[in-house]
């Protein structure tokens, strides 16, 4: 008979990392993500936190000492008297807020409603209506402005909110419909079928799933929100009357040829991002799960 050697469970356990080494590289391993994430928060967060410090600031401090904090000697609220003073800044938040608001409701209802369709039947012509709307992701709207205006002249939109949120709706359902698509397949056959089996039509079968897919649609509200709240395009091209400028336009208003006032602008972009922040804040935990469904079943 042939011997057979059985390795030594000591010779074994050599070929394994110490421990000590182990709990060094899951630590390491730990640390590093952490430390990187920190570092994209502050490179994202300090041209904000800069924005607002300066914004409490006197005109020679913002130039003499940009990174230091308002003291105070160097304490001066100008730029906001002059906003109020100078511009109807109250009009403006106004109609971003309206442009805004509008916009996102209708991407949410309309984008839901055809992603709901394309998530649950099948049709001729479903695949080429899909890569339709993944066309109008990769392709950026602004190449198609001179044609925007064209039809906005013919419709008599120029100089209306109702042109920009036509526009920004447009603008926004291809990433809408794309997204939603995924969510609405996720939610199981059964609840659907069971809806449908106690005679409820398609639209209370789209009731019914709807709040299902409110980690996507909190995403795709603020992806939608922010882009609008700080698009400066096309409210210069389309909205450009008194009455129907956004908050982005009426900035420029301190932004002279040869003197800009810092103090308004900087206070101008302090208050606009008031609102987007708030927002931010309360839909947070939903944006975040918005992003990550998916990715772990």
């Amino acid at each position: 008979m042939t011997a057979v050697s059985i390795p030594d469970s000591g010779a074994t356990g050599a070929t394994r990392p110490p421990r000590g080494r182990r709990t060094w590289r899951a630590r390491v391993g730990t640390v590093v993500p952490h430390v990187i994430l920190l570092a994209y928060v502050a490179v994202a967060c300090a041209p904000i936190a800069l924005i607002v410090m300066n914004a409490f600031k006197s005109r020679q401090a913002i130039f003499e000492e940009p990174f230091a904090f308002p003291t105070p000697a160097t304490f001066d609220l100008s730029g906001f008297e002059t906003v109020f003073a100078r511009a109807d800044f109250e009009l403006y938040f106004l109609n971003s807020f309206i442009v805004t608001v509008s916009t996102v409701f209708l991407v949410l209802l309309l984008g839901s409603m055809l992603a709901f369709a394309l998530a649950e039947y099948r049709f001729a012509g479903l695949t080429a209506l899909a890569l339709y709307m993944a066309v109008g992701i990769m392709i950026p709207i602004r190449l198609g402005t001179v044609g925007i205006l064209d039809l906005m002249v013919d419709l008599s939109l120029v100089n209306s909110l109702a042109g920009l949120v036509l526009v920004y709706t447009a603008m926004g359902l291809p990433l809408a419909v794309f997204v939603l698509t995924a969510f609405f397949k996720q939610v199981p056959d059964e609840l659907k079928d069971a809806a449908r089996i106690d005679g409820a039509g398609e639209y209370r079968v789209y009731s019914i799933v709807l709040p299902l897919v409110r980690p996507g649609l909190a995403a795709i509200g603020v992806y939608t929100m922010l882009p609008i709240w700080n698009d400066l395009w096309f409210p210069l091209i389309l909205t450009p009357a008194e009455n129907v400028r956004t908050v982005t336009l009426g900035t420029q208003l301190f932004l002279g040829q040869f003197v800009t006032d810092w103090n308004a602008v900087l206070a101008v972009l302090s208050l606009a991002a008031l609102p987007m922040l708030a927002l931010f804040i309360i839909f947070s935990r939903q944006f975040v799960r918005g992003l990550t469904s998916g990715a772990i079943k």
